[in-house]
């Protein structure tokens, strides 16, 4: 398989699952903003969309939209425990976890990282992102993981979208639950060699 991504972009979170899958794969950096890979050719030939992650099998179909690429490699690996069975109601809990990361986390930190937009407009977006995310340090009081004791893919989404408020100056130190879990899930090896396969460590 290949994996495209951007460094620290949402594209770590397939990163991660990856990695914590055990499974073969080539990381091919997709530069965001420049659209051109390694070898110079234009990344919109293999996705138009352009953007990350985008992972292409081993059979050549292509597969886009990170909940659905996390899911895709956590049942290739049943054995590692990365998603629930499908048609389990776990396995809708963790759908549920997917698609509140990127609606209401992921996609709340867009007017942060766009450029022009008026300061008004990130202070609302800010207040109603810590508004999300103090909910999720509350569900996480107890807790090792997001779904209990196992990590999963939706753990590796989370810990990839948390890592964003150090750079752009949000600071989450009152989020003791949510400290705590980014220690935890940090410290993974599957998430350690993701990272440094990115440079970020």
């Amino acid at each position: 398989m290949k994996l495209y991504f951007s460094p620290g972009a949402c594209s770590l979170s397939a990163h991660i699952a990856l990695h914590e899958a055990g499974l073969a794969h080539e990381a091919i950096k997709a530069p965001t903003k420049t659209k051109t890979l390694p070898d110079g050719s234009d990344y919109r030939l293999i996705n138009p969309l352009g953007y990350v992650p985008y992972l292409v099998l081993d059979s050549g179909e292509g597969l886009r939209e990170g909940p659905a690429i996390v899911q895709y490699i956590a049942d290739q690996a049943p054995e590692k425990h990365l998603a629930p069975a499908n048609g389990t109601m776990a396995r809708y809990q963790l759908q549920s976890w997917l698609n509140f990361i990127g609606t209401e986390l992921h996609k709340g930190f867009s007017p942060l990282f766009t450029p022009g937009m008026p300061d008004e407009a990130k202070a609302m977006a800010k207040e109603r992102l810590m508004q999300r995310l103090a909910w999720v340090d509350g569900e996480l009081a107890g807790k090792q993981y997001l779904m209990g004791d196992t990590f999963t893919v939706a753990d590796g989404y989370l810990f990839t979208v948390t890592n964003w408020p150090a750079m752009i100056g949000i600071d989450l130190s009152d989020l003791t639950n949510l400290g705590l879990y980014r220690a935890r899930v940090g410290a993974r090896p599957g998430v350690q060699a993701a990272m440094k396969a990115e440079g970020l460590i």
